[in-house]
């Protein structure tokens, strides 16, 4: 191991003891407005690459920051985001640091606001907020290209649902005179059907709050941390999902991690920043494991180095800078790469799961007509018998 490498942890104490300090500086209240802005991720990652990218060409064209965020403040379309711009503007005028006045609105993640911070202490803020668009646009980019991924088998769901209710609840109501009429007993599957239609039709009500219980329950367990471990341990284990999400994962890692550390964030604020951004517990566990021996004055590859959760590139790159000295570079060149590969996911995802889905609409449709007609065929084979 070359000092360079070991020395990185070492300078831990010097250079990033006052970050935590400079958190906890009270500001300005924001405005009532501002407190009030309640946003989805998607919304705060889209508004962030924006704001960025606006301050970053007004700032490199030599525009005063107090001036660029007037700017932004009149182009803004929505009252609640145009109200915590202005707290931004006048909380800069009076002297308050971009990166306190942004930590007050409770818009903007961490990481975001390490890259301001490191902005305003290297004097370089275009760059910063720079690097903080393209971070922020590539993760908006991959989330929407996922969501858009599972339009299609979300309407085949809602379409196999709506067609199940309708067999229920108009098909099979006309077929159950007949079926009465019937002196032969009714095969098991027509008389669940039966009496699904009839718990549908006269309990209506109580399906509804049991399905709205259901779903409550659902999300409770997902916010469970024991559920939530569970399930992100499950997720990496799935035939071919499982593979697609580490890609995914090491592609997330690399670029924030790369553009903290080339943003000259300490390594171990670094590691707690990506950290926090993970989204799969797995990860976050193994980030973890990183700080800590990182603290211990160990190299962050004893820790990567075989883990089949991080991509042997990613593993091979962390290496290869801890003896160069510069790890930052070439982990986010290695994410443009990995991004490339992964534009393909979504559509591999959906290749996946539609037939998935379309297999069981046949299934379900298949098992109402079967349990439909049984009782006719019944009907005719011993009205033919009779005959006989």
């Amino acid at each position: 191991m070359t000092p360079r490498v070991t020395a990185q942890p070492s300078r831990r104490p010097a250079t990033s003891a006052p970050r935590p300090a400079t958190r906890k500086v009270a500001s300005a209240p924001p405005p009532a407005a501002a407190k009030r802005t309640t946003l989805s991720s998607g919304q705060r990652l889209k508004l962030t690459a924006n704001l960025s990218r606006q301050l970053q060409v007004l700032v490199a064209t030599g525009t005063p920051l107090s001036q660029a965020l007037h700017a932004v403040e009149r182009t803004a379309k929505s009252d609640s985001w145009r109200a915590v711009i202005s707290h931004l503007r006048r909380e800069v005028d009076e002297g308050t640091p971009l990166s306190r006045a942004m930590r007050a609105t409770c818009v903007f993640d961490a990481v975001a606001l390490s890259l301001v911070s490191a902005g305003e202490s290297s004097g370089n803020m275009p760059l910063m907020l720079s690097r903080l668009a393209d971070l922020s646009r590539r993760q908006l980019k991959l989330r929407t290209a996922v969501l858009s991924s599972m339009i299609y088998p979300a309407m085949l769901i809602v379409l196999g649902m709506g067609v199940l209710t309708t067999m229920l609840v108009f098909v099979l109501p006309r077929f159950e005179g007949l079926f009465a009429t019937l002196d032969t007993p009714l095969p098991a599957t027509t008389k669940w059907l039966m009496l699904a239609s009839e718990l549908l039709r006269t309990q209506w009500m109580f399906v509804l709050l049991a399905i709205g219980a259901l779903a409550g329950g659902v999300m409770w367990a997902l916010k469970s941390g024991a559920v939530r471990s569970v399930l992100d341990r499950r997720l990496l284990t799935l035939p071919m999902v499982g593979e697609l999400f580490k890609s995914l994962m090491s592609a997330r890692i690399s670029r924030m991690l790369g553009t903290l550390l080339e943003s000259k964030v300490p390594l171990l604020e670094s590691l707690e920043l990506t950290r926090v951004g993970c989204v799969n517990r797995e990860y976050a566990g193994l980030i973890a494991r990183a700080e800590a021996a990182v603290q211990r004055g160990e190299p962050l590859s004893s820790v990567m180095k075989g883990h089949d959760l991080i991509v042997a590139s990613v593993q091979e790159a962390i290496r290869n800078g801890e003896h160069s000295g510069q790890i930052g570079l070439p982990l986010c060149q290695l994410a443009d790469f990995l991004d490339e590969e992964n534009d393909v996911i979504p559509k591999t995802l959906t290749g996946v799961i539609e037939p998935v889905i379309l297999v069981g609409l046949g299934l379900m449709v298949g098992f109402i007509a079967i349990s439909i007609f049984l009782p006719m065929f019944d009907l005719i084979t011993a009205a033919q018998g009779g005959a006989n």
